[in-house]
């Protein structure tokens, strides 16, 4: 099954999926409201408006296993987004990226090598998954920015 397959719900609470991204570039990440990288929303955001006509699309997904730093209701999440960062892209229920609760997009994702080898558990928030049209993975590290030319140029190349 991929990744664009699995049910998940929109932060609104409505069922869906990723599918209607599929064949596009997306850029998936776990996010945080109250989390010293998460001022990468704006990063995020300015992404989003810079590439989406081209077919991308940040996917956010709130996650409080990282020291409770998302502790928000679905309503207080969209809020803080939209208000703080002016944040336009998707994002979907908060979901557990590790343990045994993991939701299994995650659990997909987590297969996925980073350029420095590592694969496994989501390291902290804002760790990237950059999606190409044709399925490919590439995997960056939390600390990586959105303006960083690695994630750039990924997703300069993935947009063609």
């Amino acid at each position: 099954m991929s990744i664009f397959e699995h049910t998940v719900s929109r932060l609104s609470g409505e069922p869906s999926s990723l599918d209607a991204f599929r064949g596009r570039t997306v850029l998936i990440v776990n996010v945080a409201s109250k989390c010293g990288l998460t001022p990468q929303y704006e990063g995020l955001e300015a992404l989003q408006r810079r590439y989406e006509e081209r077919g991308f699309s940040v996917v956010g997904f709130p996650c409080n296993q990282f020291l409770g730093q998302e502790p928000g209701t679905a309503e207080e999440i969209q809020t803080f987004c939209s208000t703080t960062y002016g944040v336009t892209f998707p994002l979907f229920e908060k979901i557990e990226v590790n343990g045994e609760g993991r939701h299994p997009i995650y659990a997909e994702l987590c297969e996925v090598a980073d350029a420095e080898g590592y694969r496994g558990d989501i390291r902290w928030n804002f760790e990237k998954f950059l999606v190409a049209p044709d399925g490919s993975i590439t995997r960056f590290a939390p600390q990586v920015t959105p303006e960083d030319p690695a994630l750039v140029g990924a997703i300069e190349t993935s947009l063609g």
